[in-house]
């Protein structure tokens, strides 16, 4: 009997397939780290290699099949998950023939003609689709139309990563709106292809494939997939969506006004509503949610996973060979006072969406103290930088819409930290929740596979009974004080560190293309 649900999750840093019963526990994980990297010809790029990185889901899928002792026949459905903005382009014969992974930021001189030619296009689209240019596929695809206009000529269709696992496991492409809609070429209230978005650019609007709502049994694994990866062929295969999307449905974060804080590769803030109304001043984002009737403002902190990666893998080689260096290194860094002794550290900046840029990493405002600034400090410090930037976007969505969460979840990663819950409880003055299973997008995928098989009834029924939740962190005053007058003193600081990068005497970190 097929008990088992499997959701294959494509990250920013990382792909993994995940197993789970029907009673939505995790069994077991096959997981590779993956990188994108830049084409030297183009600053700004990240390529997404087709080829090696299906080498890697197959892996995954091999690994987990194995070390859970789940046989094939068992596993019910398949769904997925991923990065959103990631896109993958076809030609007639089904082929892939370019793709680019979610913070590609290439396609600036495109930017930067639509701007000249078309000024206030970009802010009239984003009232229709919730997307600027910073993250989009449309100047992407101008770039693949002015760049390499071989490939944009052999373009049959556009697809997203989830749609792109579903793809190489059958043969058959349908893209889903949580996703879709971060392309910028969607409608909001429709949930639907806006071709008309495509015309008003120069771009050709016959490459859109079929929209399927999420958690719809779209196609079987194929033969030829069963035998790359060890699933069963014929096994069902349920349209999935964005990562942070099934990520809200895999933390029962599923009704109007409920967030949650996602801390993985680039931590996001996710608030629910019933109302897909852009903001006036177009700073923040506003996506599909994966449950019809359901959208959802966001605001993304860039990069705090690969900081902490970074740091890891750079300055904590003793701990690595201990055993699990985040662990030990939490154990230090929770000695260290709230406010990290006034170190003040930049790498993110809070979500401006119609004029996107951060500037370069940097620490300031320490001494020559060994015993204070050690590399627990600032270990702690980035930390405490990711709260910050989080507590801006939670202001950011309330200055939009009116309205702030009593409480939030926090879940990906970055929640197997006891330290970094409590830091954001503490720099958030509200409760933090965390789940038991810690990759909630995976669960989401499972649940929305689950459902597309009939497993399961209505999706939000579902996660209220399945979610279970771990941990909840309350603020602690004193702290929180701390945290609130830290708050302002890092707006400015980060203000001074964008000045330079704006003046060109630091690089950015990231900035949209165009800027």
């Amino acid at each position: 009997m097929a008990d088992y649900l499997m959701a294959i999750d494509a990250g920013t840093g990382s792909v993994r397939a995940v197993i789970f019963d029907e009673e939505g526990a995790q069994l077991g994980c096959g997981q590779r780290e993956w990188s994108h990297r830049e084409d030297p010809r183009y600053p700004g790029s990240m390529d997404f290699d087709w080829t090696a990185n299906w080498g890697l889901v197959c892996a995954c899928i091999k690994e987990v099949l194995e070390k859970t002792g789940v046989k094939r026949e068992a596993v019910a459905a398949v769904s997925t998950s991923c990065m959103r903005e990631g896109i993958v382009l076809y030609d007639a014969s089904g082929n892939e023939i370019w793709a680019c992974a979610n913070v590609d930021s290439r396609s600036g001189d495109e930017v930067a003609e639509l701007k000249r030619l078309y000024p206030g296009l970009e802010q009239e689209l984003y009232v229709e689709s919730g997307q600027t240019f910073a993250l989009g596929a449309l100047p992407r695809l101008l770039w693949v139309k002015n760049k390499v206009p071989e490939l944009y000529k052999k373009t049959s269709r556009i697809g997203m990563f989830n749609d792109w696992l579903i793809y190489r496991l059958s043969g058959v492409l349908a893209v889903e709106p949580s996703n879709g809609s971060t392309t910028g070429l969607f409608d909001l209230q429709t949930r639907r292809w806006d071709s008309s978005i495509a015309r008003r650019c120069g771009l050709r609007d016959d490459i859109f494939p079929d929209v399927v709502e999420c958690g719809t049994a779209v196609a079987k694994v194929s033969a030829e997939a069963a035998a790359e990866t060890g699933l069963a062929a014929g096994t069902p295969l349920v349209s999935g969506g964005g990562d942070c999307q099934l990520g809200t449905i895999g933390v029962g974060v599923v009704n109007v006004n409920e967030a949650v804080i996602f801390g993985g590769s680039f931590w996001q803030y996710e608030f629910n509503t019933d109302a897909g109304k852009p903001s006036p001043k177009c700073d923040v984002r506003v996506n599909c949610h994966a449950l019809p009737a359901l959208w959802q403002y966001e605001a993304l902190a860039f990069n705090p996973g690969l900081v902490m990666r970074w740091y890891r893998d750079g300055f904590c080689q003793p701990e690595k060979l201990g055993g699990d260096a985040y662990t030990i290194m939490d154990g230090e860094a929770a000695k260290v006072p709230a406010g990290s002794h006034g170190m003040i550290c930049a790498f993110s900046n809070v979500m401006n969406y119609i004029a996107w840029r951060h500037a370069a990493p940097a620490f300031s405002n320490f001494e020559l103290d060994a015993e204070k600034f050690n590399k627990f400090t600032f270990y702690r410090a980035i930390m405490e930088n990711t709260a910050l930037v989080t507590l801006g976007h939670l202001n950011l969505v309330e200055q939009a819409i009116g309205e702030k969460p009593a409480s939030v979840l926090f879940a990906g990663g970055a929640a197997k930290s006891g330290l970094w819950a409590q830091i954001l409880a503490d720099v958030l003055g509200m409760p933090v929740r965390t789940p038991v299973v810690k990759e909630a997008s995976a669960l989401g995928a499972a649940l929305l596979a689950g459902f597309g098989v009939g497993m399961f009834g209505d999706v939000k029924i579902s996660a209220g009974k399945l979610v279970k939740m771990e941990r909840e962190f309350t603020p602690n005053a004193e702290n929180h004080g701390v945290y609130t007058a830290a708050y302002s003193d890092w707006q400015k600081a980060y203000a001074a560190h964008l000045k330079l990068s704006d003046e060109g005497i630091t690089k950015y970190m990231w900035r949209a293309p165009g800027l």
